[in-house]
């Protein structure tokens, strides 16, 4: 292969079309970002958006959960009814063990980069495929996590 080829710039153009056939703008919008950070001087804030892009996310993620809340769109009293049936503490109890997912997800993905590719692809594919939404591969990784190692 020729040294010029970068795989990765190739990857990111890959991810780009499957974003765009698939109508998912998320994954769109990120491989657009991230070739135009590769292709320009920006590529020296990689570091940064390594380490931090993540955690930046979530709480952008968490903004838009709570919005509602904070709007008033869902009203005080829903929120004390959610302790009330069966169904609303099924969710809780879902909620707490898909971020305690979430967490093992995070720990594992940066412990082990190795399993970050596949993580990807496999979310990527779900999202082009099934018409998901690309937040899987912290799930992903957490409940991987719970078949590579204990702790």
């Amino acid at each position: 292969m020729p040294s010029s080829l970068d795989l990765n710039l190739i990857a990111l153009f890959v991810l780009l079309a499957c974003g765009i056939f698939s109508h998912n703008s998320s994954v769109t919008l990120a491989s657009v970002a991230l070739i135009i950070v590769k292709i320009t001087p920006l590529s020296m804030y990689f570091p940064f958006i390594q380490n931090h892009a993540l955690n930046i996310g979530i709480t952008i993620l968490t903004i838009g959960m709570l919005a509602p809340i904070a709007s008033g769109t869902i009203a005080g009293d829903t929120l004390l009814k959610s302790f009330a049936s069966y169904k609303s503490i099924l969710a809780i109890i879902i909620g707490v063990f898909v971020a305690w997912l979430g967490s093992r997800g995070v720990k594992l993905m940066t412990t082990q980069p190795d399993v970050v590719a596949g993580l990807l692809i496999g979310t990527v594919a779900g999202v082009a495929l099934l018409r998901g939404v690309p937040v899987g591969p912290l799930i992903a990784a957490g409940i991987l996590s719970l078949f590579i190692h204990k702790g």
